[in-house]
């Protein structure tokens, strides 16, 4: 039970170092923007995270991932870390968190 409440612990961590990483055109953090569309944490502290990017064309499309990694590799608890990139399904306004439309002036 204990290493159940560890993953709990280190799920809490790693979507709050997420909501500290901005897409630096839009000025809302990307878990609010629903660029995050699954964190995984196994029993080894592995993490895998799969996200979307606005577009393909996405002027970040180079760096925000590696930045994504980056940051979830400096938490302690995490032993590893990989961004998986997936346009299926493609990113819609729709998957923006209501804090991020009000945000934005959307609703």
């Amino acid at each position: 039970m204990e290493e159940f409440n560890d993953t709990i612990h280190l799920g809490d961590n790693v979507v709050k170092v997420l909501k500290s990483i901005y897409d630096p055109e839009i000025p809302v953090d990307i878990y609010e923007l629903g660029l995050i569309y699954d964190v995984m944490i196994n029993e080894d502290q592995d993490v895998k995270i799969l996200m979307t990017l606005t577009s393909p064309n996405c002027p970040v499309a180079e760096t925000l991932p590696k930045e994504v990694e980056e940051k979830i590799k400096s938490i302690d608890e995490v032993r590893s870390c990989e961004v998986e990139i997936t346009f299926d399904p493609p990113w819609s306004k729709d998957l923006m968190s209501e804090e991020a439309k009000l945000e934005l002036g959307m609703l």
